[in-house]
Protein backbone atom coordinates (compact mmCIF):
# COMPACT_ATOMS: atom_id res chain seq x y z
CA UNK A 1 0.00 0.00 0.00
CA UNK A 2 1.14 3.58 -1.07
CA UNK A 3 1.36 6.13 2.22
CA UNK A 4 1.47 10.12 2.53
CA UNK A 5 3.53 11.28 5.52
CA UNK A 6 3.06 15.28 6.06
CA UNK A 7 4.70 15.47 9.76
CA UNK A 8 7.34 18.94 10.24
CA UNK A 9 9.01 17.23 13.46
CA UNK A 10 11.71 15.71 10.92
CA UNK A 11 13.28 13.16 13.41
CA UNK A 12 9.38 12.11 13.98
CA UNK A 13 8.91 12.01 10.11
CA UNK A 14 12.05 10.31 9.94
CA UNK A 15 11.16 7.63 12.36
CA UNK A 16 7.57 6.83 11.17
CA UNK A 17 8.57 6.64 7.50
CA UNK A 18 11.53 4.02 8.33
CA UNK A 19 9.13 2.22 10.77
CA UNK A 20 6.58 2.22 7.94
CA UNK A 21 9.01 1.15 4.80
CA UNK A 22 10.00 -2.36 7.40
CA UNK A 23 6.14 -3.08 7.48
CA UNK A 24 6.19 -2.90 3.69
CA UNK A 25 4.35 -0.08 3.16
CA UNK A 26 5.36 2.40 0.40
CA UNK A 27 5.90 6.06 1.97
CA UNK A 28 6.12 9.41 0.49
CA UNK A 29 7.10 11.88 3.16
CA UNK A 30 7.13 15.47 3.24
CA UNK A 31 7.28 18.36 5.95
CA UNK A 32 4.29 20.54 5.05
CA UNK A 33 0.97 21.33 4.24
CA UNK A 34 1.38 22.78 0.62
CA UNK A 35 3.53 19.60 0.12
CA UNK A 36 0.98 18.02 1.35
CA UNK A 37 -1.55 19.05 -1.09
CA UNK A 38 0.90 18.93 -4.26
CA UNK A 39 1.40 14.96 -3.66
CA UNK A 40 -1.88 14.36 -3.04
CA UNK A 41 -2.62 15.66 -6.59
CA UNK A 42 -0.34 14.09 -8.04
CA UNK A 43 -1.02 10.46 -7.27
CA UNK A 44 -2.89 7.81 -5.92
CA UNK A 45 -2.85 6.85 -2.60
CA UNK A 46 -4.21 4.39 -0.27
CA UNK A 47 -4.04 6.47 2.71
CA UNK A 48 -2.85 9.92 4.32
CA UNK A 49 -1.16 10.42 8.03
CA UNK A 50 -1.32 14.35 8.45
CA UNK A 51 0.19 16.72 10.95
CA UNK A 52 -2.20 19.21 11.75
CA UNK A 53 0.08 22.12 13.14
CA UNK A 54 2.67 22.29 9.90
CA UNK A 55 3.79 25.01 8.28
CA UNK A 56 2.59 26.77 5.20
CA UNK A 57 -1.10 25.29 5.09
CA UNK A 58 -2.14 23.06 8.08
CA UNK A 59 -3.58 19.65 8.01
CA UNK A 60 -7.05 21.03 8.51
CA UNK A 61 -6.71 23.43 5.71
CA UNK A 62 -5.02 20.51 3.39
CA UNK A 63 -7.85 18.18 4.52
CA UNK A 64 -10.64 20.53 3.27
CA UNK A 65 -8.81 21.63 -0.20
CA UNK A 66 -8.49 17.92 -0.65
CA UNK A 67 -12.04 17.05 -0.13
CA UNK A 68 -12.89 20.02 -2.34
CA UNK A 69 -11.74 18.57 -4.97
CA UNK A 70 -13.69 14.91 -4.57
CA UNK A 71 -10.45 13.46 -3.33
CA UNK A 72 -11.94 10.80 -0.83
CA UNK A 73 -8.22 9.39 0.20
CA UNK A 74 -8.37 8.28 3.73
CA UNK A 75 -6.99 10.48 6.12
CA UNK A 76 -5.71 10.39 9.89
CA UNK A 77 -4.24 13.24 11.90
CA UNK A 78 -1.66 13.11 14.32
CA UNK A 79 -1.59 16.08 16.76
CA UNK A 80 -0.99 16.95 20.07
CA UNK A 81 -4.24 18.26 20.16
CA UNK A 82 -6.53 16.15 22.44
CA UNK A 83 -9.34 18.51 22.94
CA UNK A 84 -12.52 16.75 22.35
CA UNK A 85 -13.57 20.30 20.11
CA UNK A 86 -10.06 19.55 17.67
CA UNK A 87 -11.15 15.92 17.49
CA UNK A 88 -14.82 16.39 16.19
CA UNK A 89 -13.34 19.43 14.09
CA UNK A 90 -11.33 17.30 12.29
CA UNK A 91 -14.02 14.29 11.86
CA UNK A 92 -16.38 16.92 10.75
CA UNK A 93 -14.15 18.21 7.71
CA UNK A 94 -13.98 14.19 6.55
CA UNK A 95 -10.92 12.94 8.68
CA UNK A 96 -11.02 8.96 8.97
CA UNK A 97 -9.63 8.69 12.19
CA UNK A 98 -7.42 10.77 14.91
CA UNK A 99 -4.00 10.21 16.68
CA UNK A 100 -2.88 12.28 20.10
CA UNK A 101 0.62 12.39 20.21
CA UNK A 102 2.81 10.58 22.12
CA UNK A 103 1.30 7.39 20.46
CA UNK A 104 2.59 4.28 19.84
CA UNK A 105 3.69 2.73 16.67
CA UNK A 106 1.78 -0.39 16.99
CA UNK A 107 -1.76 1.93 17.56
CA UNK A 108 -0.48 4.03 14.28
CA UNK A 109 -0.53 0.52 12.23
CA UNK A 110 -3.94 -0.53 13.79
CA UNK A 111 -5.32 2.34 12.89
CA UNK A 112 -3.60 2.68 9.17
CA UNK A 113 -5.05 -0.87 8.97
CA UNK A 114 -8.58 -0.27 9.76
CA UNK A 115 -8.75 2.88 7.68
CA UNK A 116 -7.39 0.63 4.52
CA UNK A 117 -9.95 -2.06 5.17
CA UNK A 118 -13.05 0.39 5.73
CA UNK A 119 -11.87 1.46 1.96
CA UNK A 120 -12.24 -1.56 0.84
CA UNK A 121 -15.13 -2.64 2.37
CA UNK A 122 -13.63 -5.31 4.59
CA UNK A 123 -14.39 -5.96 8.19
CA UNK A 124 -12.09 -8.28 9.23
CA UNK A 125 -8.55 -8.67 9.51
CA UNK A 126 -8.07 -11.79 7.14
CA UNK A 127 -7.87 -11.55 3.44
CA UNK A 128 -9.10 -14.45 1.70
CA UNK A 129 -9.55 -15.38 -1.95
CA UNK A 130 -9.78 -19.58 -2.78
CA UNK A 131 -7.41 -21.46 -0.28
CA UNK A 132 -4.87 -18.21 0.22
CA UNK A 133 -5.34 -16.41 3.25
CA UNK A 134 -3.36 -13.22 4.26
CA UNK A 135 -4.08 -12.45 7.89
CA UNK A 136 -2.87 -8.42 7.77
CA UNK A 137 -2.15 -7.95 11.54
CA UNK A 138 0.42 -10.49 11.77
CA UNK A 139 1.62 -10.36 8.66
CA UNK A 140 1.02 -13.93 7.92
CA UNK A 141 0.00 -15.57 4.52
CA UNK A 142 -1.04 -19.30 3.74
CA UNK A 143 -2.56 -21.59 0.85
CA UNK A 144 -4.11 -24.45 1.48
CA UNK A 145 -2.83 -24.21 5.37
CA UNK A 146 1.15 -23.92 4.42
CA UNK A 147 2.89 -20.38 5.09
CA UNK A 148 4.14 -18.37 2.37
CA UNK A 149 7.69 -16.13 3.16
CA UNK A 150 7.12 -13.02 0.99
CA UNK A 151 9.26 -9.99 1.34
CA UNK A 152 8.02 -6.67 2.26
CA UNK A 153 7.25 -5.50 -1.33
CA UNK A 154 5.56 -9.21 -2.39
CA UNK A 155 3.42 -9.15 1.00
CA UNK A 156 2.63 -5.30 -0.36
CA UNK A 157 1.75 -6.47 -3.83
CA UNK A 158 -0.17 -9.37 -2.42
CA UNK A 159 -2.28 -7.55 -0.09
CA UNK A 160 -3.04 -4.84 -2.88
CA UNK A 161 -4.16 -7.76 -5.75
CA UNK A 162 -6.39 -9.04 -2.51
CA UNK A 163 -8.06 -6.15 -1.33
CA UNK A 164 -8.69 -5.63 -5.30
CA UNK A 165 -9.64 -9.11 -6.10
CA UNK A 166 -11.40 -9.75 -9.38
CA UNK A 167 -10.70 -6.48 -10.37
CA UNK A 168 -8.32 -6.08 -13.30
CA UNK A 169 -5.16 -3.76 -12.12
CA UNK A 170 -2.75 -2.06 -14.74
CA UNK A 171 0.98 -2.12 -14.70
CA UNK A 172 1.00 1.36 -14.05
CA UNK A 173 -2.03 1.51 -10.95
CA UNK A 174 -0.14 -1.52 -9.51
CA UNK A 175 3.57 0.51 -9.67
CA UNK A 176 1.80 3.41 -8.41
CA UNK A 177 0.15 2.79 -5.41
CA UNK A 178 3.19 -0.46 -4.64
CA UNK A 179 6.07 1.94 -5.11
CA UNK A 180 7.27 5.92 -4.54
CA UNK A 181 8.34 8.66 -6.05
CA UNK A 182 12.18 7.56 -5.15
CA UNK A 183 11.82 4.49 -6.61
CA UNK A 184 14.57 4.10 -9.46
CA UNK A 185 14.42 0.57 -10.26
CA UNK A 186 13.60 -0.68 -14.04
CA UNK A 187 10.50 0.03 -16.26
CA UNK A 188 9.61 -3.74 -15.83
CA UNK A 189 9.33 -4.16 -11.92
CA UNK A 190 5.99 -5.02 -11.95
CA UNK A 191 6.08 -7.88 -13.92
CA UNK A 192 9.49 -9.08 -11.67
CA UNK A 193 7.23 -9.09 -8.39
CA UNK A 194 4.25 -10.87 -10.01
CA UNK A 195 6.63 -13.83 -11.40
CA UNK A 196 7.98 -14.02 -7.88
CA UNK A 197 4.47 -13.91 -6.33
CA UNK A 198 3.17 -16.35 -8.96
CA UNK A 199 6.31 -19.10 -7.80
CA UNK A 200 5.32 -18.51 -4.02
CA UNK A 201 1.46 -18.08 -4.42
CA UNK A 202 0.58 -20.51 -7.30
CA UNK A 203 3.36 -23.35 -8.30
CA UNK A 204 2.73 -26.42 -7.40
CA UNK A 205 -1.39 -25.43 -7.09
CA UNK A 206 -3.40 -26.92 -10.16
CA UNK A 207 -5.50 -23.88 -9.46
CA UNK A 208 -3.82 -20.99 -10.19
CA UNK A 209 -4.97 -17.39 -9.09
CA UNK A 210 -2.75 -14.98 -10.45
CA UNK A 211 -3.99 -14.24 -14.16
CA UNK A 212 -2.49 -12.09 -16.93
CA UNK A 213 -5.31 -10.01 -18.83
CA UNK A 214 -3.28 -9.65 -22.27
CA UNK A 215 -3.42 -5.51 -22.99
CA UNK A 216 -4.92 -4.84 -19.59
CA UNK A 217 -2.69 -6.05 -16.66
CA UNK A 218 -3.14 -8.59 -13.74
CA UNK A 219 -5.84 -9.64 -11.34
CA UNK A 220 -6.31 -12.02 -8.67
CA UNK A 221 -9.36 -14.33 -8.90
CA UNK A 222 -10.65 -17.63 -7.87
CA UNK A 223 -11.71 -19.62 -10.90
CA UNK A 224 -12.93 -22.41 -8.89
CA UNK A 225 -15.69 -20.24 -7.36
CA UNK A 226 -19.20 -20.57 -8.11
CA UNK A 227 -19.44 -16.99 -9.40
CA UNK A 228 -17.04 -18.14 -12.43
Amino acid sequence: MRLLLAEDERDLNRIITKKLTAEGYSVDSCFDGNEALDFLSCAEYDAAILDIMMPGMDGLSVLRALRGTGNTTPVLFLTARDSIADRVQGLDRGANDYLVKPFSFEELMARIRAMIRTTHGSARNELTVGDLKMDCALGRVTRGGQEIILSAREYALLEYLMLNVNLVLSREKIENHIWNFDYEGGTNVVDVYISYLRRKIDDGHEQKLIHTVRGRGYVLRDDSSPSH
